[in-house]
């Protein structure tokens, strides 16, 4: 043994573990198979080795080893293409579909928690070395918190009010509110629909929201998020019996209709209040210069 070796185990448990903390299974439904949580373990701990090996090369004044880094970023960028690509081959069996939009959020998250499993590892390790294992407990500890941080973005009932409302028909035309959905003219269905159906309002809280909300990939999340949540009372080739969000051109406001199996209106809100806010479809409006100079 070296004067290394204690703190490269260091640094590699910690930084397996902080991919632990990060591999979680929920209500999206992914990863839920043995083989995809091995596969993201086994990336966590690679990513760790690379972190810590980066402290022992630096101080060892070996900085061509340090470009392996370079290399690690190629291939975790693979690893996002390959969680795009199985999510997006899943999605085309879905009731209620993801969206890419989404998917591709998933598949950011993926590379990026790979990226923080280094740093941590990283820092883990360099504390370990500069001062003690104390300190590098603490130093770890740290960037778990910060990797909390990092794992909980915002959800819609940040940024929206969510209201229920009854569902309605005017003549073949159903409404959530006066948001018109689709045109449904089997008296069959509209029975299924009136029996069936729930509808919800979110209401911007602010300008910026308007443009977040009226992306389709984020009006897609809460469909689908909903749909797992609750389930859904459809079947394919059942076209009429599709979940939809329309938006009222006039205030930006829009108009939810689900079809869960479980009519609970508590939950569903608190589903569609806990869906996250997509990166991809965040705007921000208000802060361009062009709205900044005629505000001013």
């Amino acid at each position: 043994m070296n004067e290394y070796t204690y703190p490269i185990l260091f640094g590699v448990i910690v930084g397996t573990l902080a991919r632990l903390v990060m591999l979680r299974t929920d209500y999206r439904q992914y990863p839920t198979y043995l083989h995809g949580k091995v596969i993201h373990i086994s990336l966590g701990f690679i990513a760790a080795g690379l972190g810590t090996m980066a402290v022992p090369s630096i101080m060892e004044k070996e900085f061509t080893a340090v470009t392996f880094l370079t290399i690690a970023a190629s291939q975790f960028r693979e690893v996002r293409n390959m969680e795009r690509n199985t999510l997006t081959e899943l999605d085309a069996y879905e009731l209620v579909p993801r969206g890419n939009t989404y998917i591709e959020g998933i598949a950011v998250a993926f590379e990026g928690r790979n990226y923080l499993v280094i740093f941590t590892a990283f820092l883990a390790t360099l504390s370990y070395l500069v001062w003690n294992i104390w300190i590098a407990i603490v130093v770890s500890l740290v960037c778990f918190l910060l990797i909390r941080k990092f794992m909980s973005g915002s959800t819609l009932k940040d940024i929206v009010d969510i209201e229920y409302k009854d569902i309605h028909f005017e003549g073949a035309g159903l409404y959530v509110d006066n948001i018109y959905i689709m045109n449904i003219g089997l008296p069959e269905r509209q029975d299924e629909i009136r029996k069936y159906g729930m509808g919800f309002i979110l209401t911007p809280k602010n300008f910026n929201v308007r443009s977040t909300i009226a992306n389709l990939g984020q009006r897609q999340a809460i469909l689908h998020d909903v749909s797992v949540s609750m389930g859904v009372f459809r079947d394919s080739g059942t076209p009429a019996l599709v979940p939809l969000i329309k938006r009222d051109l006039d205030d930006g406001r829009i108009g939810v209709f689900i079809l869960p199996q479980n009519k609970d209106v508590e939950r569903a809100i608190n589903v569609i209040g806990a869906t996250p806010v997509l990166e991809n479809a965040i705007r921000m409006p208000s802060e361009s210069k062009a709205n900044r100079k005629g505000g001013n």
